[in-house]
């Protein structure tokens, strides 16, 4: 199955800038659907891309954009519900408008981004539940040519998580953390990345889920207290006994900005490791977090990175 001209869904984002640079870069010609094309213009400037402006949850409009299209790649996901967003709407109704879409317009490959421990049958929070309903839906569509990739979190110099708690440190002696214990598998973006170009042209990725992890496992709190060396701080992260992190999540679920919620509490409560690392089976090495984050947030790199070789 060769494939020339992609329609990506959520490529304006995170995960979505590194993916579109990366397969544009290796000549694939690209269809980035956005509903705010004026505030992604970076996108435009990638040889061989058009930044079109859609409703991508409007079944016509999905259609009208895969026509021509060899491929379709669905990165579409939120951390938070909001009045405009729900869970169900993104994760799990978009994933099968995009199945139908697909068949419409006869477009056979489709890669879809779910989540590390995705089960809608066991998923605890919203989040994980709805993310493993639009997993089975793409999946049980066996007229089309699907993989699916699960990540733990992903990290890089311009992401949101890592980032989102080096500007809480910034100003905290002290950050009362929930669910301190509970474990992550940080993954490099552009391994994810690298993930999905594998799996274009490879028809032995049809049908698979990979899960995506990076090499090292860590506590929440080991991470947060990583991020504080590598500013620079001296901070201390105080982890927060479990009746504490729920009254945590429900009062910071109360304001407008979303940073922590219940359902984010609930999805904690999963470790996000991987059973088998899919990257080991693309024939992709791991970076990690030591190789890459150290030099962002350092304020002299190199003092940085010779403190931490010493620690490893």
């Amino acid at each position: 199955m060769k494939i020339k001209k992609i329609c990506v869904l959520g490529g304006t984002g995170f995960v979505g800038r590194h993916l579109a640079t990366r397969l544009a870069n290796q000549g694939y010609s690209l269809k980035v659907l956005t509903r705010h094309p004026q505030r992604h213009r970076e996108i435009e400037v990638l040889p061989g891309t058009e930044l079109i402006g859609a409703d991508i949850h409007d079944p016509k409009a999905l259609a009208e954009q895969f026509a021509g299209c060899d491929a379709v790649i669905n990165l579409v996901g939120v951390l938070h519900e909001y009045a405009n967003q729900s869970f169900h709407t993104v994760h799990a109704e978009l994933p099968a408008k995009v199945v139908d879409a697909c068949r419409v317009t006869g477009v056979k490959r489709l890669l879809h981004m779910s989540a590390l421990h995705a089960d809608a049958a066991k998923g605890p929070s919203q989040y994980l539940f709805t993310k493993g309903e639009g997993e089975n839906t793409v999946m049980q569509a066996t007229d089309l040519a699907v993989t699916c990739f699960k990540p733990s979190i992903i990290f890089a110099p311009d992401d949101n998580f890592y980032n989102q708690f080096a500007g809480l440190l910034k100003f905290s002696l002290a950050l009362p953390l929930a669910c301190p214990n509970s474990r992550f598998a940080p993954v490099y973006v552009e391994d994810v990345a690298q993930a999905f170009e594998i799996a274009l042209d490879n028809d032995a990725t049809i049908g698979q889920r990979y899960e995506l992890c990076g090499p090292r496992i860590y506590t929440f709190k080991e991470i947060v207290e990583d991020i504080a060396r590598m500013m620079g701080k001296k901070r201390m992260v105080i982890g927060l006994p479990d009746a504490m992190a729920r009254l945590q999540a429900k009062i910071f679920g109360l304001l407008p900005v979303k940073i922590f919620s219940m359902d984010n509490y609930l999805s904690l409560q999963v470790d996000s490791v991987c059973a088998c690392n899919g990257l080991e089976a693309l024939g992709i090495t791991p970076h990690s977090v030591e190789g890459i984050m150290p030099a962002h947030f350092a304020d002299r790199p190199y003092d940085t990175l010779r403190q931490t070789a010493r620690r490893s």
